[in-house]
């Protein structure tokens, strides 16, 4: 999971990023964030509907995802605005990074809390706290729909997976048959 992280820095430093590599490198951090909050979200369906039980590497997956959020963060924070007057207003401004800094900060309890130890003293509560993660997935969702220019279709692939995946989730009550 940290091989795309290693061949970002390495086009970074090899000039494939294109013109703007800032924004390149924010970008395509974002992106593989938003790819492993969604992998993680598609353990439990794939468990249920295919059998198939990843179930072991759900914290790790969830766990490089807030890696890949946080350098996300780091390069808008240092290298994208680098004035630090600046953020806070930028948070505020505009909508789309006000939501995805809603959805970090959303992130950063589950990772502080994706140990034993607190999987053991918390109980219960820490799978209620982990549901946070349905709330980050759409606001990461609609971070990156908000953040293109007009209607482009991979944001909207990216969104409808969540909402598929979260859909999933939902217990439907059983009909009766006559």
């Amino acid at each position: 999971m940290l091989l795309p992280a290693l061949f970002l820095v390495y086009q970074a430093f090899f000039g494939g990023l294109g013109r703007d590599p800032v924004k390149a490198l924010e970008h395509e951090l974002g992106q593989w964030a938003l790819k492993l909050i969604i992998a993680g979200l598609a353990i439990t369906p794939l468990r249920r509907f295919a059998g198939v039980n990843l179930i072991r590497f759900r914290r790790a997956v969830g766990l490089m995802a807030f890696a890949y959020v946080c350098l996300h963060f780091a390069v808008w924070l240092f290298l994208d605005v680098q004035i630090w007057s600046q953020i806070w207003a930028d948070i505020v401004k505009r909508p789309y990074v006000t939501i995805g800094f809603a959805a970090f900060v959303l992130l950063i309890p589950l990772a502080v809390t994706s140990n034993n130890w607190s999987i053991r003293k918390m109980g219960p509560a820490w799978r209620k706290l982990h549901k946070l993660v349905y709330v980050a997935a759409v606001l990461g969702g609609v971070h990156y729909i908000w953040l293109v220019k007009g209607i482009q279709i991979e944001p909207l692939v990216y969104m409808a997976i969540i909402v598929g995946l979260l859909a999933l989730r939902l217990r439907w009550p059983k009909r009766a048959t006559a």
